[in-house]
């Protein structure tokens, strides 16, 4: 490969840095936990394109004691001389101008993730302070920035070998614009586990200087490595995944396939490394490609009588897929790139995995059987789950106003404003329905534990009664039925006792959502209850959350009045309202996904078969816990 030259006239500009602080959700998508993580994820894509491109093959990611973060990679380095046109170093150009970058230049970078040429520039904008360190031609270049806006001039702090070469941005983020400052540790773990699987051989290390710990990530086996990590907690159909590769008019298309005995399907779609978590067009490609090579197979070998098909969900039942796209110009819908639009991709898709899938089905008949069997029994299953559905449907026909008796609902019949409280047992049941304020709150009362989805199949879920009366209570439907515009409450509240069978119940609860209704989840309206464990007693009641704050609160105080609520019949309807239902003083956390990856792996551990995986998470996450044991 001839190596064509990366100066400062391939730094190309479209626009200027504004707007950026005024609406800082339009550039990283919030300004909480997720819009500052997502700083370091851009800086992590400007680093990943150098791999991609062929020049970096080590990055450095670093949580600092100063409440900053950094990111180092081996790359070529940002370049430093002066911009043609702006007469500034070009370094400077890529951290002031919003669309600047070395991505607009086809010559530069022929994939790339940090398309927008939006990602160091905005990083620098929502920045208290940043410095950015360059390594090119022996020399050693640092420039500071506040805010966006240039320090310090560009200038020689050093001398390094000719060959050594690179980029380092460590970043303050700002507190006048992020609500949270902390970087998270296990949140930025899943993003570079995710990286090095979908980059064979790239070393990605991570350091955490609060809690003194270091972390290095790196797959020689990429996607086959990946697939194998996510099932790992799973019994696999097929002890190999199925695997290939394939370059289709400049895209590279990557695919792992594994089965596993579960119920769920869990596909993840990647675009030059960036999580497409709402799938596009590639999702789309390798999903059609499926089921028509299965039913293909199905025909051929006459498995089927009179000319029945099997649909989508029967051929993805149990399946796990890792679809990687390296593409030169993609077209992702938002700047946090959620999802992949253009539209060639899927026909390139298509045709690659059913071409691949029919001659892998026909040289490994033994695979293709237990794929063909799981996904002839998972049809049998859907009709069974059909049946529920529809009994659950007419069921709410002739059922008083179509709601389960156990609901105690609200007067207001408007969404936007309505709370739907899941407690456990008749006694806490009673207690809430009793202290809600009944025009916006509605309880439904739960008996005891309900069913492991993770376990069970779809048809039996759906003939669980406490899981059907939550169905119908919520509105959405459930699976290919599912309607958000149908949601009848703006919160779903899940208030359960603060002890064992409490958090046991809430994670069973979790799991319903996450397997049976996601979209609640990813679009806010799961919540948890955050009842309190003491009350204090002193001139007035001092309600506290965690033993760390009972200490801090009763320090030097001699023998403290301190009563300890084990479940939420225990305090009076007025406590109940105060603490737990009240929205102006209450305290409750709001569920969200932060990977789905790590999230479908972890429940599949915490819910499933996997005994020594769950001792083994519980042993590492132990100190994290708040269990009345």
């Amino acid at each position: 490969m001839v190596e064509k030259k990366y100066g400062a006239e391939n730094i190309k500009v479209l626009e200027g840095l504004e707007g950026v602080r005024k609406r800082p959700a339009m550039y990283v998508g919030g300004t909480d936990k997720q819009g500052l993580h997502h700083l370091v994820y851009e800086l992590l894509d400007n680093s990943i394109d150098e791999a991609l491109a062929g020049y970096c093959d080590t990055i450095n990611v670093i949580i600092h004691k100063d409440g900053s973060c950094s990111v180092e990679d081996n790359g070529r380095g940002i370049p430093v001389e002066i911009h043609p046109i702006y007469k500034v170093p070009a370094v400077e150009v890529a951290l002031t101008k919003l669309h600047a970058g070395g991505k607009f230049d086809k010559d530069s970078y022929k994939v790339s993730g940090g398309l927008h040429g939006v990602g160091v520039s905005c990083v620098n904008a929502l920045s208290e302070k940043m410095d950015v360190r360059i390594k090119r031609e022996g020399k050693i270049y640092e420039q500071e920035y506040s805010r966006g806006i240039p320090v310090t001039k560009l200038k020689v702090i050093g001398k390094c070998p000719e060959k050594e070469t690179g980029t380092f941005v460590k970043f303050f983020p700002d507190p006048q614009i992020f609500s949270s400052l902390e970087f998270d540790n296990k949140l930025l773990q899943g993003r570079l586990r995710e990286v090095a699987f979908l980059n064979a051989g790239l070393k990605i290390i991570l350091e955490d200087e609060i809690k003194d710990k270091k972390e290095e990530f790196h797959a020689e086996g990429g996607i086959v490595d990946f697939i194998k990590w996510v099932n790992k907690s799973k019994e696999v159909l097929h002890s190999k995944p199925i695997y290939f590769k394939k370059e289709v008019d400049n895209t590279s298309i990557e695919i792992g396939i594994q089965y596993n005995t579960g119920y769920q399907e869990n596909i993840f779609g990647f675009v030059n490394t960036i999580n497409t978590v709402e799938g596009g067009t590639h999702v789309s490609g390798l999903k059609t490609a499926l089921t028509r090579v299965i039913n293909d197979y199905i025909k051929k070998k006459n498995l089927l009588k009179n000319g029945d098909t099997l649909m989508g969900d029967d051929v993805r039942e149990g399946l796990t897929a890792i679809i990687s796209l390296k593409i030169p110009e993609p077209q992702f819908e938002g700047q946090t790139k959620s999802k992949l639009g253009n539209s060639e991709v899927k026909g390139y898709v298509d045709s690659a995995v059913t071409l691949f899938l029919s001659e892998f089905f026909e040289e490994n008949p033994s695979v293709a059987k237990l794929i063909i069997q799981k996904a002839l029994e998972s049809a049998k299953a859907r009709l069974a789950a059909k049946k529920a559905k529809d009994l659950v449907r007419r069921k709410n026909v002739f059922s008083l106003g179509g709601l389960p008796g156990k609901l105690a609902d609200c007067s207001s019949k408007k969404s936007d404003d309505s709370e739907l409280y899941l407690v456990e047992g008749e006694s806490a049941g009673g207690s809430a329905k009793n202290a809600r304020n009944k025009e916006n709150q509605a309880i439904l009362s739960l008996k005891g534990k309900i069913l492991n989805v993770e376990k069970a199949n779809p048809a039996r879920a759906l003939s669980s009664e406490e899981i059907t009366n939550m169905i119908t209570a919520i509105g959405t439907g459930v699976g290919e039925s599912f309607d958000i515009t149908k949601l009848r409450y703006k919160r779903i509240i899940i208030m359960t006792d603060a002890d064992v069978d409490g958090e046991h119940i809430k994670t069973l609860l979790l799991t319903f959502f996450f397997r049976f209704m996601p979209q609640l989840i990813e679009n806010g309206h799961i919540y948890v209850a955050m009842p309190p464990l003491f009350r204090i007693r002193k001139k007035k009641d001092y309600y506290v959350y965690s033993e760390e704050e009972l200490k801090k609160e009763t320090a030097g105080v001699d023998n403290p009045n301190v009563t300890r609520f084990k479940g939420l019949g225990e305090m009076d309807l007025e406590q109940l309202w105060e603490t737990t239902m009240n929205p102006k003083s209450r305290k409750i956390k709001k569920i969200y996904i932060e990977d789905a990856v790590e999230a479908d792996q972890v429940f599949s551990m915490l819910m499933g078969d996997d005994v020594q995986g769950r001792k083994d998470f519980i042993a590492e996450n132990a100190h994290e816990a708040a269990l009345d044991i």
